[in-house]
């Protein structure tokens, strides 16, 4: 099934030392949702694997060529699918999870080994190179949002996601809009602001965000935005900060 953002399972430059992983279409309430993951190169010369995507032999390869994959994370509580191919191919590397992964993977049958819990501070392994917090407000949606320095990215999950109407079916087109979250106006689903009651802790957290200065945004869905990170931010999360 093509996404729209072939090719598919290739290691891609965003800035020095960060790439893009476009993978398939997984299927989220019965529609293909397009799926990416992103490689940052610590200075120790480690690889840290946001949000892996599926991992085919020549993909595995690619990774490999550009260091050893040090650190996996699986981000928020729907996005650890893949997480056990990497663990697979790459035994040494550790695995973190934000809270709510283990718990969900466990209840659907879902073996997986993490080796420790994403909190609010980065941990010391990344610390000075990516700062990290875990966005609060929400009891249900807890994701860990990333800001790698060095390139001024800003790496999220789902908290916006942004599909282009020309790369998906109408269906899906209707309920993008429907839900706010289709391009270029994309932004935090309805039904998940909906799960955030304190605003007050959301809106310090998605602040703190744009203090941070991203110059990019990488999202798991849809297009992603290269440029004006900070003011597609505050268009985004209009209504809420």
């Amino acid at each position: 099934m093509s996404t729209g953002y072939e090719p598919l399972d290739l290691p891609k430059p965003v800035a020095e030392d960060i790439w893009i992983v476009d993978g398939p279409a997984i299927r989220f309430y019965g529609m293909p949702f397009s799926t990416r993951a992103t490689i940052v190169r610590l200075a120790s010369g480690g690889l840290w694997v946001h949000s892996p995507t599926r991992l085919t032999a020549a993909l595995a390869e690619k990774v490999e060529a550009l260091g050893p994959v040090r650190h996996l994370i699986a981000p928020n509580w729907i996005h650890y699918a893949y997480v056990a191919e990497w663990q697979a191919r790459f035994p040494e590397a550790e695995s973190w999870a934000a809270p709510g992964v283990a718990e969900r993977a466990e209840k659907h049958g879902i073996a997986l080994r993490f080796d420790h819990r994403l909190t609010q501070g980065a941990p010391a392994a990344w610390a000075g190179e990516i700062d990290q917090m875990i966005v609060r407000g929400s009891k249900a949606h807890r994701e860990a949002v990333f800001f790698h320095r060095a390139s001024a990215t800003l790496i999220l999950t789902d908290l916006i996601e942004n599909f282009e109407p020309r790369k998906i079916g109408f269906w899906m087109r209707l309920a993008t809009w429907l839900g706010g979250i289709q391009a270029p106006q994309g932004g935090m689903p309805r039904d998940m602001r909906a799960t955030f009651r304190d605003r007050a802790a959301l809106r310090e957290d998605l602040r703190r965000m744009i203090d941070w200065g991203p110059e990019r945004v990488i999202l798991a869905h849809g297009r992603w935005f290269e440029r004006d990170g900070a003011a597609e931010l505050r268009r985004a999360f209009r209504g809420l900060i």
